[in-house]
């Protein structure tokens, strides 16, 4: 919440101070208003009688316009009984003489409510001075002055209804449009709004209807009336006289981009008349606006899915939005809301959470690289880093299978060997053993001196853990036994090496202190899977393995060894040795696995099968165990363990 309000904050108050930012919000504004104002009907309130170049083409001079036409026209106008008639013709310096007095005549008498147009701006007069607003003065009843100014933004673009202004002698003036509205009775403020331009009907249709005036169509407008109950506003429209640029100018092929002053006013004027609300949603409402998709920018920021996912989805809540506040809201809620501001809040909120999160996240990945990439499976390891989520540091409860390993009489043989010299043995025999347990995807949990514990089934999920883990254990008796020969030959008493394998529930996790933890194993399992080892030194083989880790291995030959009750439990564990896929004499192993069934049937004949399989093969160790223990008097297939 924290980096999303920040976000707000900034970006707002960027595009507040920083006036680029703050043009590049009006334009996309334009285009709002240029691409999507709505069609409206052909305005029925208000009509523009226009002087045009075909109406100056009667008259000897173009500046100022006939005053005697003028006269006549709004004689013609006021008898039809018009609404309100509004004079947007600047009357500030003189003309002929007789012309001049009948206009004054007609607007000092006129019985229909009129306002007229009026300007404190001396640099807007024809001449200067004091003469040319004595005679604007003279000319403009004082109850009918009203300011022609329309408001705009420093790029000369009209924004907004002028509601007026200090007249010279200080007191408020009405505008143009404002005035009017006050004339047919609508009462109006001094605030300065937006204008809600007018939806034109259609491309080729116009907003207002507009009424070339000519001295030959007096008597057909007279008799026509067409300006019955209407506003009626006579002002010019002429190419280059008195136009201005509005919102629409920001699309060159929209006829409407450059208005005649006269029609910005009729639009003004429909905005008051009809209580039109201003299109803009307020300052408070778009900030709002931008603070909740900066939330929904920083929810995105810190949700734990791919990167490129949650970017398609930032990119798809900002199409929704623009689609949404952008044209749905601006053409059906007549609401028109930044778009910019909030886009931008929810990037940079996006943005400063991912980096955020993503710190967190490298520095998740390096402890997870730096952590296990010597001890676990490179693979493991790029699948943890890309979904760090799948590993946790938490204690849980899984299913696993452990290998624990020990080197027969290493302590005898180290005391004979220099430190530096027994150090690379010792680091040579571990790497070997290492990349075993990596080469299966199992982890290397810790070295105990010349024992290692490997762990299968975590950090990540395995279907076949306990395959993996005999595998890994029949490939590490080839190195172990390979490795034995070599240092044997080297003249040094490297004795064998003895692996117990078990599959069971244990709790994994980070156990320690808050100063020096590891992530390992913790339960029953792992001291099975240790007496497992153990008991290779009771039964003369390498590996020994539980049931019931043999019987999730159904692609991996096994023969029984034994069940035995291992030191510090009360019920037995049968035990099995896992046969190398390459074991030669097959014959021998289902001649020998008929010999345990009679075994543990307690079958007298157990003992002359054992026998015959010794004589054949007498350094078979399980073979040499059996004869052994039938030779003395022992029966069936139970063996307790007596010792670690």
């Amino acid at each position: 919440m924290v980096v999303a309000l920040v976000s707000a904050i900034l970006t707002t108050l960027a595009f507040i101070l920083i006036n680029p930012l703050g043009r590049l919000d009006t334009l996309l504004g334009d285009f709002q208003v240029a691409l999507f104002t709505p069609a409206e009907p052909q305005d029925k309130n208000i009509v523009i009688a226009t002087i045009t170049e075909d109406t100056l083409s009667n008259f000897a001079y173009r500046e100022p316009i006939d005053r005697e036409f003028l006269a006549n026209l709004l004689t013609s106008i006021a008898a039809q009984h018009p609404r309100a008639i509004g004079f947007d013709v600047l009357l500030d310096a003189p003309s002929e003489p007789a012309k001049d007095k009948h206009l004054k005549d007609v607007l000092a008498h006129l019985t229909v409510p009129i306002a007229v147009s009026y300007t404190v701006d001396n640099s807007v007069l024809t001449g200067s001075g004091a003469h040319q607003e004595a005679f604007l003065d003279a000319f403009v009843p004082a109850k009918d002055r009203a300011l022609a100014t329309l408001a705009a933004d420093s790029h000369d673009v009209v924004r907004w209804v002028y509601p007026g202004g200090p007249a010279r002698d200080g007191r408020f003036m009405p505008s143009f449009s404002h005035a009017l509205a006050n004339k047919v009775g609508v009462a109006t403020t001094k605030e300065q709004m937006p204008i809600v331009w007018h939806g034109q009907p259609s491309v080729t249709e116009i907003a207002f209807p507009h009424y070339p005036v000519v001295p030959a169509l007096l008597p057909f407008y007279q008799a026509s009336n067409l300006f019955k109950d209407k506003i009626v506003l006579i002002g010019s429209d002429l190419s280059l006289i008195d136009r201005h640029t509005t919102p629409f100018d920001v699309i060159a092929s929209l006829d409407r981009g450059q208005m005649a002053g006269i029609e910005i006013q009729a639009h003004s004027l429909a905005q008051l008349i009809e209580h039109k609300q201003p299109r803009e949603a307020g300052a408070i409402v778009n900030f709002l606006i931008a603070f909740v998709l900066a939330v929904i920018g920083a929810i995105l920021g810190v949700v734990e899915r791919p990167l490129s996912l949650r970017i398609a989805l930032a990119a798809g809540f900002i199409v929704l939005f623009w689609l949404a506040g952008g044209y749905a809201l601006f053409v059906y809620g007549g609401k028109a809301i930044d778009l910019i501001v909030p886009t931008l809040s929810l990037v940079a909120s996006f943005a400063a959470t991912e980096f955020i999160t993503g710190r967190e996240a490298r520095q998740q990945r390096a402890f997870i690289q730096g952590a296990l990439s010597r001890y676990v499976s490179p693979k493991v390891v790029d699948r943890l880093v890309a979904d760090p989520d799948s590993f946790t540091l938490a204690g849980e409860r899984r299913v696993l299978t452990l290998i624990f390993t020990d080197i027969a009489n290493f302590t005898t043989m180290s005391e004979g060997i220099e430190g530096q010299e027994l150090q690379k043995l010792l680091n040579d025999y571990l790497e070997g053993m290492t990349a075993c347990v990596l080469k299966y995807d199992g982890m290397v949990d810790k070295f105990i001196g010349d024992s290692v514990m490997a762990i299968f089934n975590t950090p990540l999920d395995q279907t076949d853990h306990a395959q993996q883990a005999v595998r890994c254990a029949l490939e590490m008796d080839r190195f172990t036994e390979q490795f034995h020969l070599e240092q044997k030959a080297k003249g040094i008493p490297f004795g064998i090496t003895r692996i117990g394998v078990h599959t069971g529930p244990a709790l994994v996790g980070n156990f320690g202190s808050s100063t020096k933890f590891n992530y390992t194993a913790q339960g029953d399992t792992v001291n099975i899977a240790s007496r497992l080892e153990g008991l290779n030194k009771t039964f003369g083989t390498h590996i020994s393995v539980s049931d019931e880790t043999k019987r999730l291995c159904p692609d991996i030959t096994f023969r029984p060894i034994a069940a035995v009750l291992l030191k510090g439990k009360t019920k037995t564990v049968e035990v099995w040795e896992p046969m190398q896929p390459d074991y030669p004499r097959q014959e021998f192993l289902k001649r020998y696995d008929e010999a345990f069934v009679r075994l543990k049937a307690g079958a007298p004949e157990a003992l002359a099968m054992f026998e015959a399989l010794h004589a054949e093969l007498p350094g078979d160790p399980c073979v040499a165990l059996h004869v052994e223990r039938l030779r003395a008097g022992e029966v069936g297939i139970d063996v307790t363990q007596h010792e670690k």
